[in-house]
């Protein structure tokens, strides 16, 4: 490999949200510049980037001026268009990681477990959705209830409607709104994840977290995994076998049940930092945002271990309606000396709107249980209020 040196190149993100933002403060201190493209002019990122481009997520223009200015492209968000990243870069040569060939199989949730069972990968059962006798018929299959998912555009549990009955079939299907499938409901002892690393010939996994959601919305991560270690080595061999899909280098956040039986199967993969690898930031040698900008430039990857048992907490707007709004009672996470606090620079809260997340890391003698327990006192210590 060419000899590194700092401060080295430029990194261009198709998004500029939350891990836009936490993707170039991991890359300043690798003397590795970033800059953005997203349509908000105030994006979270803008503040720390070297520069923000203007535009949507599928603005040609845009992302070729991004490619001129940058020696590698990446995106923080699926709504980055395929089509345009591959046409931009057979045009000026620019490399784009993870590769869009990636993003056209993670956009389609059928597109997706098809490949991935194809490849061995277990998943739930499942099957495509043309019209309601399809759901009633995987009612009959599988049992009641089954999980109806939009194929495209959901996110944060958007789009996902537990159907319980035949009755219910046709309303269910009818506020997916679009294409749709339909697997097996799992029963599950727990959600986990793996964040794992596609590299320049080398690959690496973090520590398995355990999430715990709330209205389809991640709230909590836990790390390690309140699991058996035959199934966190289950689960990381999955992610292993996951990123063998994969095409191209970077952070892939890979979403599994662990059923009641001990088995993993595979939810769904992000292609990019994930909100439930926020952890890594304190509690790993390295970040999943330094490890996703090393991977796409094809750096050496960064160690994996675990500084200490750690739980990351989400903060989400409380609220009944959008508003601009600031956080308030922070000294009560300053003031705790094993937490930490990260800030996205939202400028308007919304209802469950993701605005920041706490960090609490464990001290001596701190079980999993105690450092759930302080985060989650933390998190209910601050509250948002109008400017």
């Amino acid at each position: 490999m060419t000899t590194l040196r700092s401060p080295g190149p430029t990194i261009g993100v198709v998004g500029g949200g939350q891990l836009g933002r936490m993707l170039a403060e991991a890359a300043s201190p690798l003397g590795v510049d970033v800059i953005v493209l997203d349509p908000t002019p105030d994006c979270p990122a803008a503040g720390v980037s070297r520069d923000h481009l203007v535009g949507d997520f599928d603005d040609e223009d845009g992302i070729r001026e991004l490619a001129k200015r940058a020696d590698v492209l990446t995106f923080e968000i699926e709504l980055a268009d395929q089509d345009v990243l591959e046409h931009v870069r057979e045009e000026t040569g620019v490399p784009v990681h993870p590769d869009p060939t990636t993003l056209r199989t993670i956009h389609d949730k059928l597109v997706q477990k098809r490949d991935l069972a194809d490849a061995g990968v277990p998943v739930p059962p499942f099957r495509v959705v043309d019209d309601v006798e399809d759901v009633r018929a995987a009612i009959d299959d599988y049992g009641a209830p089954v999980m109806l998912k939009a194929r495209t555009g959901g996110y944060d549990g958007r789009g996902n409607v537990p159907v319980e009955s035949k009755a219910d079939a046709e309303a269910a299907l009818e506020s997916v709104a679009g294409p749709a499938m339909v697997e097996a409901f799992v029963d599950f002892e727990r959600e986990i994840s793996v964040i794992a690393a596609a590299g320049y010939g080398e690959t690496a996994t973090f520590p398995v977290g355990e999430n715990v959601h709330e209205d389809e919305i991640l709230r909590e991560t836990v790390v390690p995994a309140r699991s058996s270690d035959a199934v966190l080595d289950r689960a990381r061999d999955v992610a292993e076998d996951v990123l063998e899909v994969m095409n191209g280098r970077g952070i892939y956040g890979i979403e599994l049940f662990e059923t009641t039986d001990g088995e993993i199967l595979l939810n769904e993969i992000a292609p990019r930092p994930h909100n439930s690898g926020h952890w890594t930031i304190e509690g790993a040698q390295t970040s999943q945002f330094e490890q996703h900008v090393r991977a796409v430039l094809g750096w050496p990857l960064g160690s994996t271990a675990l500084r200490a048992p750690t739980v990351s907490t989400n903060l989400l707007g409380d609220v009944d309606q959008s508003q601009p709004a600031q956080l308030t009672n922070v000294e009560r996470i300053l003031e705790s000396p094993t937490a930490s606090l990260h800030w996205y620079g939202k400028r308007e809260v919304r209802p469950l709107r993701k605005m920041g997340h706490v960090t609490v890391t464990a001290g001596e003698g701190d079980s999993r249980g105690d450092l759930l327990e302080r985060a989650r006192r933390l998190r209910e210590a601050v509250t948002f209020e109008s400017n």
